[in-house]
């Protein structure tokens, strides 16, 4: 089951800043930069633009993800590694915004899911 934690940003590291077009950080390298962020309660969500990194395709990565943001440097670190992400369900333009994509998302990204990193997650 989804926990609402996953589609939420940690109380310190998000604020009013417009992040789109910030670098993204996964825990092992560069993934691309911000094409969209929402701070929606409880469905929070960046689109990243993954470029040549995954032919060009995009992802979507729910706010819990997000482990800080460097507003100096322009980069958002998330605590998942490049094949978390790039095996993570394919972004769909025409659903990314829909309830049922969100729901299979945060199984990924959640708790027990392909993409959880585990207990330690910080």
């Amino acid at each position: 089951m989804t926990t609402i934690e996953i589609w939420t940003y940690r109380e310190h590291l998000f604020g009013t800043e417009d992040v789109v077009g910030f670098g993204v950080e996964a825990l092992d390298g560069s993934i691309g930069k911000v094409d969209e962020a929402t701070t929606d309660t409880r469905s929070s969500y960046l689109v990243v633009d993954t470029g040549p990194w995954i032919f060009g395709k995009k992802v979507l990565l729910p706010a819990g993800v997000v482990s800080g943001v460097d507003v100096e440097n322009q980069k958002i670190l998330v605590n998942r590694t490049k094949d978390q992400i790039k095996d993570a369900p394919e972004f769909d333009e025409d659903t990314y915004r829909d309830d049922a994509y969100h729901s299979e998302i945060g199984d990924y990204y959640g708790w027990g899911g392909r993409g959880w990193r585990g207990a330690d997650e910080a």
